[in-house]
């Protein structure tokens, strides 16, 4: 009998569900999508209920809709949104706030304040991280000192914290397993690297009080089972959750990154390139950030990562909020419109600046604007921000790595698109690979499920069930692109410290 495996892809503005056969092929999948709240500028908040009951229902569709015996699912694999933080009550299961989202900016102060304290070099040094706003530990910190009783009820142990990997595991097992793998711990800031444990130290600098955290697990392991009492879901009972990695390090294992210094780059909500460094971790000199990729059958796997707030959102912004665009693809079809943006340049730093900048007070800019510049010309620019944005991550990730790289796979939803994958090869003079399975991180996460369940044996079965779709090779002149870089780092300047930093 053919056996199957369920990869639950919780993202930062959809939750899905997809079901994968032996062979790595889809058979059925569903998604739906969840608000997403802005109380302030610069600040990102998500509903967790709606987080778990998105998830909840894409499953149950996606189920339905494979028409297979639920029996023949052999685990289920997480993989989620990063950072993204939630604390709720033990018993009752209820949030205490809403998820605070890895793009918002409110803990900044928190992180200028730990910079005074001196706390910068044991942060990297134990974390392989950069104090930022942008990882969970501070988020945390911002949830007990904000909301009332929440940090009394926390050091009273009636309360759990986790990202989103832990809501869906603790929810999804009937509260059986509070626990959280590997790759997500390695992005909260309060997570040794190199002990694979909660650091004392750390989460003493930051108020949390230890009995809050999750058990931190490996990537390829049975964490619990389907709760019988889930509705809808009852047939799955019993179920193994087996697979757990965060987006990005799913991504990686998904691209069957498996060799030292083969890479990937997801083109999502942010951008996120990761190299696979092999079983030591490099310390980044140039901005860059170090995390677990993965530890399977007791064998750890760290990734270097640079890691790019917006990317796709700021093809969002241009339909959603400028209304320039009706759908993502006129994007592109305006874009080809026209032979260049025509000086125009656009900066997404709506939220701030990723690597390798690390500007917390960066906002967007547009710059370059002439009478003469049309909504085709907007549209060019935004997405060639998105490849400036992952070039720059290439470059320092080169400086880093103990081997340059000589290619890049990617994935996402905007590597669908033909212009930006080759304004990317230009920009890179690197070959682009595009797989023929654009679904990587779901893949990823049932990837691991997949090996915990026997359905696999090794990353070589793996490795052999990845095709390349289409390779982009550089075709543009060198030296025109040299030119773009840098009007694009000259643009980046005048976006950094927009806001003021009051502390």
């Amino acid at each position: 009998m053919e056996t199957y495996l369920a990869a639950l892809d919780q993202g930062t503005t959809t939750s899905r569900a997809i079901l994968f056969n032996s062979r790595g092929e889809i058979v059925a999948k569903a998604q739906y999508p969840f608000r997403q709240i802005f109380p302030q500028p610069g600040w990102v908040e998500h509903d967790p209920m709606e987080i778990w009951a998105t998830t909840f229902r894409a499953l149950s569709e996606a189920v339905d809709a494979a028409h297979i015996d639920p029996k023949a699912i052999a685990g289920i694999g997480i993989t989620n949104q990063r950072e993204t933080t939630i604390l709720w009550d033990r018993r009752t299961g209820q949030p205490v706030y809403n998820a605070i989202v890895w793009q918002c900016r409110r803990t900044a102060e928190i992180c200028d304040r730990l910079k005074a304290e001196g706390l910068a070099g044991t942060v990297t040094e134990k974390t392989g991280l950069l104090i930022d706003a942008y990882f969970s530990g501070t988020k945390l910190k911002w949830i007990m000192d904000h909301v009332p009783g929440v940090r009394q009820r926390a050091e009273r142990g009636e309360l759990c914290a986790g990202t989103v990997d832990s809501w869906l595991i603790w929810n999804l097992t009937g509260g059986e397993a509070h626990v959280t793998d590997y790759s997500n711990a390695s992005r909260t800031m309060i997570f040794n690297i190199h002990t694979l444990q909660w650091d004392a130290e750390l989460c003493e600098a930051l108020g949390i009080p230890m009995a809050l955290l999750p058990e931190p697990r490996s990537n390829s392991e049975v964490y619990g089972r389907l709760a019988p009492d889930l509705p809808g879901l009852e047939d799955l009972a019993g179920i193994p959750v087996c697979g757990s990695a965060g987006d990005q390090q799913a991504a990686l294992f998904g691209q069957a990154c498996f060799t030292p210094g083969q890479a990937k780059n997801t083109y999502g909500t942010g951008c996120f390139t990761l190299m696979n460094v092999g079983d030591t971790p490099v310390r980044s000199r140039s901005g860059l950030v170090t995390s677990v990729g993965w530890q399977v059958g007791g064998k750890t796997v760290y990734a270097l990562e640079g890691s790019v707030f917006n990317a796709g959102s700021t093809i969002q912004w241009l339909r959603d909020e400028l209304g320039l665009i009706q759908s993502a693809p006129e994007c592109d079809r305006l874009a080809e419109s026209v032979p260049d943006s025509g000086g125009v340049v656009v900066v997404p730093a709506f939220t701030g600046l990723g690597a390798p900048y690390w500007d917390m007070y960066a906002r967007g800019t547009i710059v370059g604007l002439t009478r003469g510049t049309t909504k085709a010309h907007i549209a060019r620019a935004v997405l060639e921000c998105i490849a400036f944005q992952t070039a720059d991550l290439v470059r320092v990730m080169n400086e880093d790595a103990p081997c340059p790289l000589t290619g890049l796979r990617v994935d996402g939803g905007a590597s669908v698109s033909d212009i930006l994958m080759q304004i990317q090869a230009d920009l890179l003079r690197l070959p682009v690979d595009r797989p023929a399975q654009v679904e990587t991180t779901a893949f990823g996460a049932a990837a691991l499920a997949g090996l915990a369940a026997g359905v696999w044996q090794s990353f070589d079965q793996l490795a052999a069930l990845r095709r390349s779709q289409c390779v982009f090779r550089p075709q543009r002149a060198e030296a025109a692109c040299a030119a773009d870089m840098e009007r694009w780092h000259r643009a980046v300047e005048r976006s950094r410290s927009w806001i003021e930093n009051n502390v």
